[in-house]
């Protein structure tokens, strides 16, 4: 199952990739088209901002550590950072390092990164342009891509850290503390983990009383490259809709891979209150009329009442220093109108 997840999770981030430029719209809420009952309520987070911490620490250095792939990675020197992935970008930025950080992968698209150039492109890393920035550090995942790239970067002397992949809440505090250690910051990462998890925590707090919790089911669709999917086991989104008090549909209904293509008895079996998509996703299929138009979709209880959750792309699986934010957006969303029910 962990290899299935991987390789499904390279299949998504390529997709993703080659679509994002290609989506129309902003990087806030989508447009609801639907003139009457439809109900998409703000899907995005802190105006796509990460939040650094108030007093970053200087690193110290040198360090060694082990890295996820079993090498221990000897790090002197960490001027000149390439994170390769928009989740570690995420976390060097709040630890307040943002300013060493030369270039960012493709999914990096909070603003304080927006400028900065783009070397990577999630699965389909260049060694060549990361070498040609002089890194004292490369940050990568298990999922990153292709492996000769990554070997051809560590041949050339440059230290390469390797992170397991976010997978659920419990990973925010690990990923963190694994970043931080590797940039010589280790109590500024057990700092960001504590206002991290106490963010979630205090968000749980918050969640409506309800008789019965709303099935949630995500939905991964990319309409330009006709891929529509339907979240099961392992998809990543499980432990955020059951931290927001919700059932994920897919998961429940006994979807065992990842990711399922849609169809009109897997939505029927799932049977979701409700649906979360990505922000860019929604758009490309058009908004909300445009998904109801997937075979299924109308016919489910979330298809029938227009009860969809957006959430920015970049963000919504980072399991990171903004998951709180993520947690709060769903949970607004999801019980929009203040009870315990869906919206």
């Amino acid at each position: 199952m962990g290899r299935l997840r991987t390789r499904m999770a390279g299949a998504l981030l390529s997709a993703l990739a080659l679509t994002a430029t290609g989506c129309a719209g902003t990087q806030g809420t989508p447009q609801d088209t639907h003139q009457g009952t439809a109900k998409a309520v703000a899907g995005a987070v802190a105006a796509d901002r990460v939040e650094p911490l108030a007093n970053p620490s200087e690193p110290r250095l040198p360090v060694t550590v082990r890295s996820s792939d079993g090498v221990e990675v000897t790090v002197e020197a960490a001027d000149r950072i390439v994170p390769l992935s928009g989740s570690l970008s995420e976390i060097v930025f709040t630890l307040g390092l943002g300013d060493r950080v030369v270039a960012r992968d493709i999914t990096a698209t909070f603003a304080q990164a927006e400028k900065l150039p783009v070397v990577t492109r999630n699965h389909d890393v260049s060694a060549e342009s990361v070498l040609s920035l002089r890194p004292d550090l490369v940050i990568a995942e298990t999922t990153t891509g292709p492996e000769e790239a990554i070997g051809q970067i560590r041949d050339a002397g440059v230290p390469v850290l390797v992170i397991d992949p976010a997978k659920d809440l419990g990973d925010v505090g690990p990923r963190i503390q694994a970043v931080a250690d590797a940039l010589g910051v280790p109590a500024a990462g057990k700092g960001l983990t504590k206002r991290s998890e106490d963010r979630i925590a205090a968000v749980r707090e918050k969640i409506p009383d309800r008789a019965e919790r709303p099935r949630v089911a995500f939905l991964y669709l990319r309409g330009s490259a006709s891929v529509y999917l339907i979240g099961g086991r392992g998809s990543g989104a499980t432990s955020l809709l059951e931290a927001a008090g919700a059932v994920d549909a897919g998961a429940d209904s006994g979807l065992e891979k990842d990711f399922t293509a849609i169809t009109t008895e897997a939505l029927a079996q799932a049977a979701p209150d409700a649906i979360l998509v990505m922000t860019k996703g929604l758009q490309s299929v058009g908004g909300i009329d445009g998904m109801a138009g997937i075979p299924g979709v109308a016919q489910t209880p979330a298809g029938m009442e227009r009860r969809v959750v957006s959430v920015e792309d970049g963000v919504l699986l980072n399991y990171g220093p903004r998951t709180d934010q993520v947690l709060t957006s769903i949970v607004a969303q999801l019980y929009a109108d203040g009870s315990g029910e869906a919206r």
